[in-house]
């Protein structure tokens, strides 16, 4: 590990009251070491310091007149007339001295042996949630940050220990969602370092089963998907995914979309992502930026294409002197288009909480014989203002607009666009996760008449590690 020296120009440069030219080539004066000797080459004036380990023991095996620990360096009081500092590691033939007075140089660096100790890298999680869009649902998960899944146990010691499958850097998830009207259960293995290079790769298998109104599904699939960051922000990902989808149980018969998807269907899709992402945090930001685009190509029991833009930007309007109490003021856009052949179940809908708030679940959607068919192209707005209601910031309160449409066919039509205001309260409560609890009121100023409406959606999820 390399660290500045700035910390040690204190030390080495204000103890004696008289001092001579900045490059003098009188001899120095010997002082008493504190932690080690200290000498001051009369030919040279340099010295080299040297870092400590904790205990104090310095790691030369033997004492060197050039080498000054840090320690020593600092408590030491060294003669400031022509004292230089000369890097420990390089050649001393080619060593390019830099007085430690001169503010525009820069500074040498020192080599310093740090011991550090592994955090706790997995977690057991247990939680559960209602919200209006999904009802009631558990939560029991394992992740591990830390997997390696080559490290097989050798004993029974192994696993009580911790030892086993640990140490290799790679992620492992596996997560239980039951729910009274939606189940999902997940196995996902992640590794940043894909075959030692700096790909990213995801590699997960799932189960879901939703009970929506007009008919049951379940999923059985798995995705892998490879990424990798041009920059801190920008990244650019690929994924594969093969699922099946299990459409039973029609509340209505006769509505062709629905009549064509029931029973087995099988997708497979590629699909290209392109993300860049300058938020300050994932949950309540309050500053940056978020932008998406994506393309997947869909193949199987159905052949389409499909293309989403998501954009959302942060605008912090206001902050206390020690950054807490921020007001923020964002919006967000996202376009969604399909082909024609897209089946019923990958439809587009829109209503409820995470897409337009005021209506019921899939309430703001295309209906065909009082089924909610969806559309091949939504379009959603929301545009929010969250200002801090409590010092510690536990309690937001947000006003908002959410706007938009979902269409049958790739086209916009007026009467189908529909607006809501509202207002709401987030409340943050750190024994419960990261996401805050939302409470949100709106009201519809422009609907269809088959539209649900559903004034009031809230999100309500806690766990516990």
């Amino acid at each position: 590990m390399q660290i500045t020296l700035a910390s040690l120009l204190a030390g080495c440069a204000g103890a004696t009251a008289s001092r001579a030219p900045l490059y003098s080539t009188a001899p120095p004066r010997q002082e008493q070491p504190a932690a080690a000797e200290v000498v001051e080459p009369a030919q040279n004036h340099s010295v080299t310091i040297r870092g400590q380990q904790p205990d104090g023991r310095t790691t030369e095996p033997a004492p060197n007149p050039n080498i000054v620990l840090a320690q020593a360096a600092e408590e030491s009081n060294p003669n400031q007339d022509g004292l230089e500092l000369r890097d420990r590691t390089s050649d001393d033939s080619n060593d390019k001295v830099i007085p430690l007075w001169d503010s525009h140089a820069p500074l040498n660096v020192v080599p310093f042996d740090v011991h550090v100790e592994e955090a706790r890298t997995g977690r057991l999680y247990f939680g559960g949630g209602y919200n209006s869009d999904l009802g009631v649902t558990g939560n029991v998960m394992i992740d591990e940050r830390n997997f390696d899944y080559r490290r097989l146990p050798s004993s029974l010691d192994d696993m009580i220990g911790g030892r086993a499958f640990r140490g290799g850097g790679q992620g492992f998830r596996m997560e239980l969602v039951p729910g009274e009207v939606f189940q999902r259960y997940t196995m996902m293995f992640s590794d940043p370092y894909w075959r030692g290079t700096n790909l990213s790769m995801n590699l997960s298998g799932f189960y879901l089963d939703r009970r929506y109104i007009d008919w049951d599904e379940q999923r059985t699939g798995g995705r892998m998907s490879w990424g990798y960051r041009l920059t801190h922000d920008l990244s650019v990902s690929a994924a594969i995914r093969a699922e099946n989808i299990n459409v039973f149980r029609p509340r209505v018969q006769g509505v062709p979309e629905l009549e064509a998807a029931l029973g087995d269907n099988d997708l497979y899709s590629g699909r290209l992502i392109l993300s860049h992402d300058t938020r300050d945090v994932p949950f309540l930001p309050t500053e940056g930026h978020f932008f998406e685009l994506s393309y997947e190509q869909v193949f199987g029991s159905y052949d389409y294409p499909r293309g989403e833009v998501d954009f959302r930007k942060y605008y912090l309007m206001k902050e206390r002197a020690d950054g807490s109490g921020r007001h923020t003021l964002s919006y967000g856009l996202r376009l969604g288009v399909t082909g024609s052949q897209t089946p019923i179940f990958e439809n587009y809908f829109a209503g409820g909480f995470s897409t337009m708030r005021g209506f019921d679940f899939r309430g703001a959607s295309p209906e065909n014989q009082g089924v909610i068919v969806g559309g091949e192209l939504r379009f959603l707005g929301s545009v929010e203002y969250m200002v801090p209601l409590t010092a510690d910031d536990m309690l937001r309160g947000v006003f908002f607009t959410d706007f938009g449409t979902v269409e049958e066919q790739l086209s916009i039509h007026s009467e189908d666009f529909r607006v809501v205001v509202g207002f709401g309260l987030r409340v943050s409560i750190p024994m419960m996760g990261p996401a805050p609890l939302a409470l949100d009121l709106a009201f519809p100023l422009a609907r269809e008449d088959t539209d649900d409406i559903r004034n009031f959606s809230f999100f309500f999820g806690f766990g516990r590690l």
